[in-house]
């Protein structure tokens, strides 16, 4: 379906034009409609599918109208991380263009200067706020932010605020917002927990679902079975034969993120650490640098597969397995957007085999196991059906439900 097909204004339109934005996702056209209508809404997307868009679109489109306060808050969506708040603070100001709506991202992690830039939007009235849950806490607790007005409430990766513990912040957030509103919840799950949640939040809600989204054809995935000590000189041998140019290495662990950063730094290599132990300005330094290639690696944490969008990552490199599958799609889903080729390698211990065989069912792909170099040492054997235990059992019940259906077309 075409924009132009759906009941949008004219200066929206003009704004999507100029970004040569002309067909809708499938988000975007099953969620747009019913947004419109002034449904209360629970959708399950993955980041990349243009979730953002999905409700970002229908509600400017709402308050170009200009039948909202002008001086008060009209729409707030919450979002788990400082950088999502400010990369669709970035949409936002890109589609509203030709639009009279202003907005502001409200996160912590700044400086004095930063805490007053906020606090001074958020007073002359701005239109729309994305916020992180602890920032607009500590408005709140101030006084210093009237949320009375707000006609739109959007909880984006809902998920990972329920998994980062902010249940209780987001129900003490939504009691201060008007009774009369339309909810709107994005989740790339739907969880037990986020039902609950959707539940507390929403009324009568219509239920879009788009299942989980498997890698992208274009990205070449392998795999090496090794041991945990074997990793670091794999990453060597590798980038031997290959220079890196724009690569991410994931790990689970802060720690290890430190630790892989530091081996990587004695190896000369231009590289840097994302994680949370980093300020805020020390974050968008890191990215800044990586998106005009004074950095060549960036070692991170999962905060950087969701939600944070970096063009032409030409290689990512899983140090360890993901726990959740969806983790895995959205990791090696960093490489291989808007149609370029990409590589996704994963390095798999004997420990985590079970939770790789795991996703390897859910994508409905043995994904190739290349082999350690000889020199190395002997490596254990891929046979993860020999692992077993409460965690295989509990990994795979957790996603027996979700697994994608096969095509028998």
């Amino acid at each position: 379906m075409k924009f132009d097909e759906l009941n949008l204004e004219d200066a929206l339109l003009d704004g999507l034009c100029a970004m040569n934005f002309k067909e809708t996702t499938p988000i975007q056209e099953k969620t747009i409609p019913i947004i419109l209508e002034g449904k209360d809404m629970i959708a399950c997307a993955q980041t990349g599918t243009g979730k953002t868009a999905a409700y970002l679109l229908p509600i400017l489109n709402i308050l170009c109208k200009g039948e909202h306060r002008e001086d008060k808050i009209n729409a707030l969506i919450m979002v788990p991380t400082r950088e999502l708040a400010q990369q669709i603070d970035q949409q936002l100001e890109a589609f509203a263009y030709f639009l009279p709506v202003s907005s502001v991202a409200v996160y912590g992690g700044g400086d004095g200067g930063l805490f007053d830039q906020q606090d001074k939007a958020l007073r002359s009235g701005v239109d729309v706020v994305i916020a992180t849950p602890g920032r607009l806490i500590a408005l709140l607790n101030m006084g210093r932010i009237d949320m009375s007005f707000v006609k739109f409430f959007v909880l984006d990766e809902a998920d990972r605020m329920l998994e980062m513990g902010f249940v209780d912040d987001i129900m003490r957030i939504a009691s201060y917002l008007p009774e009369k509103k339309q909810t709107l919840l994005f989740s790339a799950t739907m969880a037990p927990k986020i039902l609950t949640l959707a539940k507390k939040t929403l009324i009568n809600p219509v239920e879009v679902k788009l299942s989980v989204s498997k890698p992208a054809e274009k990205i070449s995935q392998s795999a090496y079975v090794c041991y945990e000590t074997q990793k670091m000189p794999i990453i060597e041998s590798i980038f031997k034969s290959k220079s890196p140019e724009r690569v991410i290495i994931f790990s689970s662990s802060k720690q290890k993120v430190k630790d892989i950063y530091l081996m990587l730094r004695r190896m000369n290599f231009k590289v840097a650490a994302m994680h949370s132990d980093l300020e805020q300005k020390e974050r968008e330094d890191v990215l800044r640098q990586f998106k005009n290639g004074s950095i060549k690696l960036l070692v991170a944490t999962d905060i950087v597969a969701r939600g944070i969008d970096i063009e032409d990552i030409e290689m990512v490199i899983n140090f360890d397995v993901p726990h959740d599958v969806e983790d895995y799609v959205h990791r090696i889903g960093r490489t291989a957007r808007a149609n370029a080729d990409g590589e996704a390698i994963t390095f798999i211990s004997d420990k985590e085999q079970y939770q790789f065989k795991a996703i390897e069912d859910f994508i409905e792909k043995d994904v190739k196991k290349i082999p350690v170099p000889e020199e190395m040492g002997a490596t254990p054997l891929y046979n993860p059906i020999k692992q077993q235990g409460d965690g295989r059992k509990n990994f795979y019940r957790k996603y027996k439900n979700n697994r994608p259906k096969r095509n028998t077309n």
